[in-house]
């Protein structure tokens, strides 16, 4: 799990191929403007998710973890909370791994929390479990979804 801001991602770019791509397009457009839906940057290896919803309570929010992608959570407008547990240790899935949505859903609590503001960024592992949408109030976030 990295948390950081915006202006930090460049530290990050040769984790992955796609990261570099996938920043440049973030830092290059005016998130405030982009609509809530799915902006396509290559097929189903690099997709970016536009999201605004009212945030859940932390004992609403629901540990996810995905086996085929990476996310880098991006906040545009509101402050999320966003809990973490090792995936290794969510040991009481809610329902078998779904392989077309690539999500796992556990009832297990997450161990830690990071608050993440607008011009930050949280990515999230396959390792990672995460707990997002977590919020008192709306919140405006791009989920970019980054094939291994």
């Amino acid at each position: 799990m990295i948390l950081d801001s915006l202006k930090n991602s460049f530290l990050y770019e040769g984790m992955h191929p796609s990261f570099k791509r996938a920043f440049d397009y973030i830092k290059s457009r005016d998130l405030d403007a982009l609509e809530p839906g799915k902006i396509v940057l290559d097929g189903e290896k690099l997709f970016i998710s536009i999201a605004e919803y009212e945030g859940k309570s932390t004992e609403e929010a629901r540990l996810e973890t995905h086996e085929k992608y990476i996310d880098i959570q991006v906040i545009i407008s509101g402050t999320e909370t966003m809990g973490w547990r090792a995936a290794h240790d969510c040991k009481q899935p809610l329902a078998p791994y779904d392989p077309q949505k690539d999500i796992c859903f556990y009832s297990d609590s997450s161990v830690s929390y990071l608050d993440v503001h607008p011009g930050e960024f949280a990515v999230f592992y396959p390792g990672d479990g995460h707990a997002p949408c977590i919020a008192k109030g709306p919140v405006k976030k791009a989920v970019v979804k980054v094939l291994l």
